[in-house]
């Protein structure tokens, strides 16, 4: 996100601090404040001393590149040359799983004892994400109250709605001298610190935020997420990457990676900077460890899942949590077992239209929030995405082959087929040979990867309508289908089942390019519209075809090809919709943006289809835009190119971290292991 925010993210908590460490209760495009399970648990957080607010010496930033969850500001009273300030304040705060912390150190600068008011003023307004969005939305609570009460040490906050209860305490060493009403319902806690000659006290504060039906924190200790190499188990060189499990022409064939062609600094041998790479590698394992929530498996046993992103989906998003464990599986491959035991034990087992819900399809969206709670918005748990369902069986079949261990596929098998069942009985595979939704009142209106309104138009920015047919969406369901006969061929005993879903891919494969190829630009259709025309615009949907392997070879090359021209590849990565069509807009989210992740998806389709060159040239471009950030990538870039900006230009309404994103390095090196010319066919079914 392009803010004056310092975002400090862990294990499902986050703050957003202004430059001085500071809290105002900011609303709209970029809110402050301190974030548990979607509420506001800290909507102010001031500092003054001696009555006055510090001016910034240094903005709170992150301590640096792996430790997205500590922060550091220094500031001073307001001074001049002629007269130096009399102290200088030092502030380091953190965040962990459902507290934030803070040590305020005051140093004196002078040769004389002195006295100074130090005060912080502090509010918890508990109020729901979806209620600070810029949307200006207003959401009634009856009977809803509010709380405060002084502690011997701080503070309380209480806020309660019928069932549901939340509290944030606020405790500090040493006690305040002081706990004032302020008359907003905010308290000030005041601390007279006595200082000898240049020296320093310190107060040290917490933070514990208490949502409503949150489990306890988990014990620290080691992480062994972070504590395991970086660097992952890849596909030999001249390998064709598809998914991740699906590495060469043949359902059968043992797909177990190795390290072949991989330098030991971490990159392939061929003239690449093996550092570079593994410090992106390095950077996104910090950034995916700080992003984990809790979520619950088909037991109820407890799990850590890749939540999308920080500030607005620090939520298990199914579709963001399954592209990240697929780019992660050869390094991490318990993010997918936790992801896969997760979409599992929430998937749907009875029609719900309120909720999009029908037998066997995955979750899209899980919240905890006061409001999904309520049913005043439908995210709670909420179905509306056509893709969510084949990718878990695209992970599924990925994780297996991984870890040459099918005990998850086994234990999953009753899950596995009824998400197949989904997509033929409910999904639209049965009656109309494809994947297709429909825009969700209320909800979502455009239920594939690119679900942001208007997203799914025509060249001339017209918008598609009716039953959606999404052209990505079908490259995963081809995928599925294939991860599903692998799976049945070797993990479940079962051929004719198997016979069976390579039958249909097959038939999914032969009929896909006819409907959806459009002959004079040489290209394939965003999506079919209700009336079964092609949705004309050029868009980097294709590369996802790539990658699952849809393609023909004639057809694969063509299309690989052309996202390498300049209207779509920035030099940085290839834009959603490629420039000069009317629809084009280079700071459009789904319209003219660069998307890491989706660049490095059409990276490894490249690859796959045996368009070496392409594949590096576009690796090369993330590798730059990584190094652009001391090696964080962002969710997204304005589409403008280099030869327009010799920087990358920020999206300003990006997450940042987020997941997909900081899974892309991994995705990099996979394409860039099997970017070497060899003998290697594309892909066939």
């Amino acid at each position: 996100m392009t803010t004056q925010h310092c975002l400090l993210v862990r294990d499902g908590t986050f703050v957003a601090l202004g430059p001085s460490g500071d809290i105002t209760g900011d609303r709209g495009a970029q809110p402050d404040g301190l974030f548990a399970r979607d509420a506001r648990h800290l909507s102010r957080w001031q500092l003054t001393v001696d009555g006055s607010t510090p001016t910034v010496l240094v903005p709170a930033s992150p301590a640096g590149p792996g430790a997205p969850a500590t922060a550091f500001a220094v500031l001073t009273p307001p001074g001049s040359r002629a007269e130096a300030p009399a102290h200088t304040v030092f502030r380091e705060q953190a965040v962990t799983e459902g507290a934030f912390t803070e040590r305020i150190r005051l140093s004196s600068n002078r040769g004389e004892p002195s006295t100074t008011m130090l005060a912080l003023t502090v509010d918890a307004d508990f109020v729901d994400q979806f209620e600070l969005r810029s949307d200006h939305r207003w959401y009634e609570k009856p009977h809803a109250v509010r709380t405060r009460a002084a502690l011997p040490d701080g503070v309380e906050f209480g806020y309660r709605r019928s069932e549901w209860r939340s509290r944030t305490v606020v405790t500090a060493q040493p006690a305040p001298d002081a706990v004032e009403e302020t008359g907003s319902g905010a308290r000030r806690l005041v601390w007279l610190l006595r200082l000898a000659p240049h020296g320093a006290a310190e107060v040290a504060l917490r933070v514990d935020a208490h949502p409503h039906g949150a489990p306890e924190p988990a014990t620290t200790g080691a992480d062994p997420f972070l504590s395991a190499p970086a660097l992952p188990r890849l596909p030999g060189r001249g390998a064709t990457p598809g998914l991740p499990s699906d590495l060469g022409p043949d359902l059968g064939r043992d797909a177990r990676p190795d390290l072949a062609g991989v330098d030991e600094a971490g990159g392939p041998d061929e003239g690449w900077s093996g550092p570079e790479l593994a410090r992106a590698c390095a950077q996104g394992l910090a950034e995916l460890a700080a992003l984990r929530v809790s979520a619950t498996g088909p037991e109820g046993e407890p799990l850590k899942v890749p939540a999308a992103g920080v500030p607005w989906f620090l939520a298990l998003l199914a579709r963001h949590a399954v592209v990240t464990s697929l780019f992660t599986v050869h390094s991490r491959p318990e993010l997918a077992s936790a992801t896969l035991l997760a979409l599992a034990g929430s998937q749907a087992t009875t029609e719900e239209p309120e909720r999009v819900a029908q037998p066997g399809k995955i979750v899209h969206e899980l919240r905890h929030g006061e409001l999904a709670h309520f049913g005043q918005v439908p995210y709670g748990r909420y179905y509306g995405s056509v893709d969510s369902t084949p990718l878990f069986l695209a992970l599924l079949g990925a994780h297996a082959a991984a870890t040459d261990d099918g005990k998850l596929a086994l234990r999953l098998q009753r899950h596995a087929r009824a998400a197949v069942d989904w997509m033929f009985h409910h999904g639209g595979l049965a009656d109309g040979g494809y994947l297709r939704y429909r825009a969700d009142e209320g909800g979502l209106a455009n239920q594939s990867w690119k679900d942001s309104p208007g997203s799914i138009c025509f060249a001339d920015g017209t918008r598609a309508k009716g039953v959606i047919t999404a052209a990505a969406a079908q490259g995963y369901a081809y995928e599925a289908l294939r991860q599903a006969a692998y799976l049945a061929r070797h993990h479940w005993d079962d051929a004719a089942y198997a016979e069976r879903m390579e039958a249909e891919a097959r038939s999914l494969r032969a009929r896909f390019v006819a409907d959806f190829w459009l002959p004079e630009q040489g290209f394939t259709a965003l999506a079919l519209d209700g009336q079964g025309r092609r949705v004309d615009a050029l868009a980097s949907d294709a590369g996802h075809l790539l990658w699952t392997g849809i393609l023909d070879a004639e057809h694969g090359e063509a299309v690989g090809r052309r996202l390498l021209e300049p209207d779509f590849f920035s030099g940085w990565g290839i834009r959603t919709l490629a420039a000069g069509q009317e629809a084009y807009h280079p700071l459009s989210y789904h319209r003219g943006c660069v998307w890491p992740h989706d660049s490095a998806i059409a990276a490894l389709g490249l690859a796959r289809y045996g368009l070496h060159d392409e594949a590096r040239e576009v690796c090369r471009g993330l590798l730059d835009l990584a190094a652009s950030a001391d090696f964080h990538i962002p969710e997204a870039i304005a589409g403008y190119g280099r030869e327009e900006h010799a920087e990358p230009v920020p999206y300003p309404h990006a997450c940042s971290p987020q997941a997909w994103s900081a899974a892309t390095p991994f995705a990099i090196l996979t394409a860039l292991t099997a970017a070497t010319p060899s003998d290697t066919p594309t892909p066939s079914c």
